[in-house]
């Protein structure tokens, strides 16, 4: 019997992080299993441990565009990643998927519309889960004070889905073996339209820790704020240096831990600017924390966490967030957060609107740093109201475990037998 072999097509951070879960998934259920990864945006760091493992490849040219990854989001953004080289690096990517397709090997796309249509133009079998769109996103009412969207709503309730016409046709190809969409409202939309979507969990939810009975030392007796200022540079910093203003001031404040969970970057250096300027002085970690650095104003305790997010996370009374992947997982574990759009690519007006949107409300939008100051403190001092949103964030994504229940579609009808 010839070795099962999947290529994985990813078009983001967040969307490598769910494709690395299902992987691992996979490996569990199909020993032996050879993968191949393909980032079509970045640089695919989030494969980085897996692959420096033995568990998976990564393949394929890799160029950080200047976007991002958003130039869907603005014509400015579309015109710097075609002069960085876009049309290039997607005819290099196009042409390993069609070479792949030729073999009639499997290809899994994650993402959206473009690892969909490459997966399509590789002219063999393919599997689709479709991470960023959701029906809840215009079935469920915009934020206070956020203004309505009735065109776009009236477009979509029109169709019946948030995907489009040429996205039903794609995933309803005789070639593509597996529709997968984030929730089950997805994905009676999308059957609607004679798509076969299934909503068989969220693999985002998969690999925290459970809640812990009891608090560290290290945070006993103080309020637990989570950072996610987002990983792109620079916009992660301009986004922490908005978040560090809303902070209540040293004299009117509780003693609070501000545990800011950051991937590989920003890095402690590039960190120490923005804490400074904020007032924050240096300090020596607390014994147990696993931070790599503590930064201290007043009775703020500020703990920097390089992959601490999973064990962090499940820590937190609050969120202040500006990321996207992150900020979902949050709300998924019953943890609320505030949100602060900037001047982008990815984390602007309209991302943090959608966002709230898609969880319920759980994360709620600020205009300015002094309304998200007024909500931070709002929300310190309401246990109910905090309960309230983290249950609605547990509904909109989910419990865990779907990560092995995606691996067992995909071994069933991807993989050959």
């Amino acid at each position: 019997m010839s070795t099962p072999r999947l290529l994985v097509l990813s078009n983001g951070h967040g969307e490598d992080l769910i494709a690395l879960r299902l992987i691992e998934a996979l490996r569990h259920q199909v020993p032996g299993l050879q993968v191949q990864v393909l980032p079509l945006v970045g640089l695919g760091q989030a494969y980085a441990c897996a692959e420096a493992a033995g568990e998976l490849r990564r393949v394929g040219p890799r160029l950080p565009l200047p976007s991002g990854g958003f130039s869907n989001q603005s014509l400015r953004g579309l015109l710097n990643d075609l002069a960085a080289g876009l049309p290039l690096l997607s005819w290099r990517q196009w042409r390993i998927v069609r070479r792949w397709g030729r073999q009639g090997l499997p290809i899994l796309a994650v993402g959206d519309l473009l690892p969909l249509l490459l997966a399509w133009a590789g002219g063999g079998p393919y599997g689709f889960l479709g991470t960023p769109k959701s029906d809840h996103t215009w079935a469920s009412p915009p934020p206070a004070g956020w203004g309505r969207s009735p065109l776009a709503d009236g477009y979509h309730r029109a169709k019946g889905s948030e995907w489009d016409p040429w996205e039903w046709a794609l995933m309803g190809h005789h070639r593509c073996h597996l529709v997968a969409v984030r929730d089950r409202l997805t994905a009676r939309g999308l059957r609607r339209h004679g798509v076969r979507a299934v909503a068989p969990g969220n693999p985002m939810m998969d690999g925290f820790a459970p809640a812990p009975g009891a608090l560290p030392g290290w945070l006993q007796g103080r309020r637990r704020l989570l950072l996610l200022p987002g990983s792109r540079l620079p916009e992660a910093l301009g986004n922490l240096r908005g978040l560090l203003d809303a902070l209540p001031a040293a004299s009117a404040t509780q003693p609070i831990s501000l545990l800011l969970a950051t991937g590989s970057r920003p890095s402690d250096a590039e960190l120490a600017a923005p804490l400074g300027a904020a007032g924050f002085i240096p300090g020596a970690p607390p014994e147990g924390s696993a931070a790599s650095a503590l930064w201290r104003r007043g009775p703020l305790e500020l703990l920097v966490g390089p992959g601490r997010f999973a064990a962090w996370a499940p820590l937190a009374e609050l969120g202040l967030a500006t990321a996207g992947t992150a900020t979902e997982q949050l709300v998924g574990l019953g943890v609320p957060a505030l949100s602060l759009p900037g001047p982008g690519p990815q984390f602007k007006a309209g991302f943090a609107r959608r966002q709230s949107r898609l969880l319920g409300g759980a994360v709620q939008p600020c205009h300015g740093s002094r309304e998200l100051q007024r909500r931070l403190i709002a929300l310190l001092d309401d246990d109910n109201e905090r309960a309230r949103l983290g249950r609605i964030g547990r509904r909109r994504m989910g419990p865990s475990g779907g990560s092995a229940r995606l691996a067992a579609l995909i071994r069933e009808r991807l993989l050959p037998g």
